[in-house]
């Protein structure tokens, strides 16, 4: 148990750096982190990508609370958008939890290596998202909210990706749109933690430690080193050209994109 916190502890130190550096956190950088480090300690192929799912989404619950409160504590979490995305975002993580469960170890890798490649194509060729004025009606943001809470919980992200350009689109300040994208991610990762917790129960050949698809020694390990080597990560990119980040980071996604693929 012991060597499996300190080698976690370590995955939890360099996903943490890498989400500082380059700016985005969650699972795009904790869930390959994980498949690596839940292959390397001999787990059940059959359950990697689920448990390395289900305790990403666990992991963001506790470390994008504190980023949603900083972001409270200055005013930047639009409640109004919130309230209004938060039945969809909820009904959506439940649902990606359930498609999850429903799809093979083989095939949801690949459709994450996928998610990884065009996440990488939108870094590089994307545009700021254009500014709106006001909101879509309570339909429209339901419909918005299940979708993203669906890919979210499904890939084992906070979100952010997704949120940010529609809560610009619906009338929020870019300041605006990433705090309350970080207040988003919190009933996702809860309600589709929880929703693969479930959803593991009685996989006998999940690891000691597990409960459903969440692995204890991984959240801990992860949880406890992320954060602060986040701002260590966050301190190096002052170095380094915001374009130059951008490049290297989507030429990260699209080779680990590809491996997973493959």
């Amino acid at each position: 148990m012991l060597s499996a916190l300190v080698f976690f502890s370590l995955v939890g130190a360099v996903a943490g750096v890498i989400a500082g550096l380059f700016g985005i956190g969650g699972g795009v950088v904790i869930v390959p982190a994980l498949i690596v480090a839940l292959n390397q300690q001999g787990v059940d192929s059959v359950v990697v990508v689920h448990l390395a799912i289900g305790t990403s989404l666990a992991i963001i619950t506790v470390t994008g609370a504190s980023s949603a409160f900083g972001h409270w504590k200055k005013g930047a979490v639009a409640f109004d958008l919130l309230r209004r995305m938060l039945p969809g975002l909820m009904f959506g993580a439940v649902l990606g939890g359930l498609i999850a469960d429903q799809l093979p170890a083989e095939l949801l890798e690949r459709y994450f290596g996928v998610f990884m490649l065009l996440l990488a194509f939108r870094m590089l060729f994307s545009k700021p998202p254009k500014a709106g004025q006001q909101p879509v009606g309570l339909p429209a943001m339901f419909g918005a909210g299940g979708l993203i809470g669906t890919v979210s919980a499904l890939f084992g992200i906070g979100g952010g990706v997704l949120n940010v350009p529609w809560l610009a689109r619906n009338g929020a300040s870019m300041a605006r749109a990433i705090g309350t994208s970080a207040a988003c991610g919190l009933p996702i990762a809860a309600v589709g933690a929880g929703t693969f917790v479930l959803t593991g129960q009685g996989q006998s050949t999940l690891p000691a430690y597990s409960s459903g698809y969440l692995y204890w020694p991984a959240f801990v390990g992860i949880a406890l080193f992320s954060v602060p080597c986040a701002r260590l990560g966050v301190r190096l990119a002052h170095y380094l050209s915001p374009q130059l980040l951008k490049r290297l980071f989507a030429l990260l996604m699209l080779l680990v994109g590809f491996k997973l693929i493959i």
